[in-house]
């Protein structure tokens, strides 16, 4: 496969289109669509970016996890908080902001960042992190008027219960899963 030309088709406020133009392995001219995040100032820039944070957070012997409405798929999922890194920020400082803003709660220990992993590469250079922590504090509500968020910690039984009855985010899926067999 090889990228002929890329061209930005939207520049939207959250999100950038771009089709980009590859050499298939038969010879032919393929177009193909993605967004991202953040501006791609030439073809070399795509996927090098780590916009976000994804956050495995622990309270005792429970998992938190978050049931949020999320508009790109008209309903709640369970879902890990998450959010994106701001120009001059840290990513600890924005996994303590990410925290407190959906959940109120703050961060008492990191117990590992794992290394960039992209989000959606079917569609998107969108690239992040995975951090798992250990949380304290009490649930308060601090999200945006746009961010509907009900956070709760929820034992292994509970989870299990929930990966069979509710729908998640894939992240948190995954997650939930391997905290339910440690």
């Amino acid at each position: 496969m090889e990228l002929l030309r890329m061209e930005k088709v939207k520049d939207g406020k959250y999100l950038k289109n771009y089709e980009l133009t590859y050499r298939n392995k038969a010879g032919r001219e393929k177009k193909y669509e993605i967004v991202s995040r953040s501006e791609i100032p030439s073809p070399e820039a795509i996927g090098k970016r780590i916009s976000g944070v994804s956050i495995v957070a622990y309270h005792e012997d429970k998992l938190l996890l978050l049931r949020e409405f999320r508009m790109g798929v008209n309903r709640f999922v369970y879902n890990l908080c998450a959010g994106m890194i701001n120009d001059g920020e840290s990513l600890e400082e924005c996994i303590q902001r990410e925290l407190y803003e959906e959940t109120g709660l703050s961060v008492h220990k990191i117990r590992t960042i794992l290394p960039p992993s992209y989000a959606a590469v079917a569609f998107s250079d969108v690239k992040t992190q995975i951090a798992f922590v250990d949380v304290e504090g009490n649930f308060e509500d601090h999200t945006s008027e746009n961010e509907q968020i009900t956070a709760g910690f929820y034992t292994k039984e509970e989870v299990r219960e929930l990966l069979e009855t509710e729908e998640f985010s894939s992240r948190a899926q995954i997650a939930a899963y391997f905290f339910t067999i440690a």
